[in-house]
């Protein structure tokens, strides 16, 4: 056989428990647990393809071939992967979104999810999804959530083997939207990697972390019995936690834009004037902005009125991660 290939298709996830700082940086395994919901209209579409004639890895990313740090952390996955799999095979590996890239909406966790699925299907590895999204985290820590479908709770776990993520509701469970307010579509000068490991500088880390398991309890709660208000009240708390310890770290990061502010000063306006809203903020400037379904075009129409926005992207609950045909 010339070649072990296989296609697959992931969305990354917004964290309504935010997952910032490891306790294993090489293996990705977070400092706590956390809660997100995959979003089903942004995807990453990944194929792999392993060679007996290729004499390195190659990596294109929408159409463009990519070299440096960015072959060298997909080249390091691939090993782990061909090593599993007992092959030696360089590969080819082409991957395309259909959303912002490094700005803040889970690129690295789409990308990565895919690539696990696509790489071990095509190394032939049969592996369970408990496996698959450890196998994801060790590329992108928020990779792992973006296997199972839905809702979905990634324990922290304390070596590989336990450190995975798995639904807690199906995507039909609960039909929010995320409309997500693209302030910047710049890559952040500083990825969450580097990031994760400023987390422990902070002198509010410890204290975040040691209120995640109430945190935790709320938000799974408030998602199983759909709960909107607990869960806007535990979003916008969590959210605000973790850029606050960003803020404090050691050189302190701030993604924060001044679209950014404007939009979570907006949104806690109109919950106040009755709408049923809430924000959230990963690594970057972009604001996630959750509503109900049935709310979707007013939250939309009003989010682009505010200055600086230069788009909204909705998107439903997603699915698992899943093979294409190739």
């Amino acid at each position: 056989m010339s070649d072990l290939s296989a296609k697959a298709k992931a969305s990354p996830n917004i964290a309504f428990i935010k997952y910032w700082g490891d306790r294993d940086p090489d293996l990705r395994i977070p400092a706590n647990s956390s809660i997100s919901m995959n979003l089903a209209d942004l995807f990453t579409i990944t194929s792999v393809a392993f060679q007996a004639d290729l004499k390195a890895d190659h990596l294109i990313l929408n159409t463009r071939t990519i070299s440096g740090t960015g072959l060298a952390r997909v080249r390091k996955f691939l090993d782990r992967v061909r090593s599993m799999a007992g092959i030696d095979w360089f590969a080819r590996v082409n991957s395309e979104n259909n959303f912002p890239i490094g700005a803040g909406i889970a690129s690295s966790a789409s990308a990565f999810a895919s690539l696990a699925l696509a790489a071990s299907s095509a190394a032939g590895l049969e592996l369970s999804e408990a496996q698959l999204s450890s196998l994801a985290r060790t590329g992108s820590g928020s990779a792992c959530r973006s296997l199972p479908g839905g809702f979905v709770e990634w324990q922290a776990g304390d070596d590989h083997y336990s450190s995975y993520a798995f639904s807690i509701a199906p995507p039909e469970h609960w039909d929010l939207v995320d409309c997500i307010a693209i302030v910047s579509q710049v890559s952040k000068s500083i990825g969450s990697t580097e990031g994760h490991a400023l987390a422990k500088t902070s002198p509010l880390q410890n204290s975040r972390l040691e209120d995640t398991p109430r945190r935790l309890e709320i938000c799974r709660q408030a998602i199983l019995n759909r709960d909107f208000e607990a869960l806007a009240y535990i979003c916008e708390l969590d959210s605000n936690m973790m850029h606050a310890v960003m803020m404090t770290s050691s050189p302190p990061l701030l993604y924060w834009q001044p679209g950014t502010v404007e939009i979570m000063q907006a949104v806690q306006t109109w919950r106040k004037e009755g709408l049923p809203v809430f924000y959230t903020i990963d690594a970057g400037p972009n604001v996630h902005v959750l509503c109900q379904a049935s709310f979707t075009e007013k939250i939309t129409q009003k989010l682009e009125q505010i200055p600086g926005i230069s788009k909204v992207l909705t998107s439903h609950p997603g699915g698992p991660a899943q093979l294409l045909a190739s």
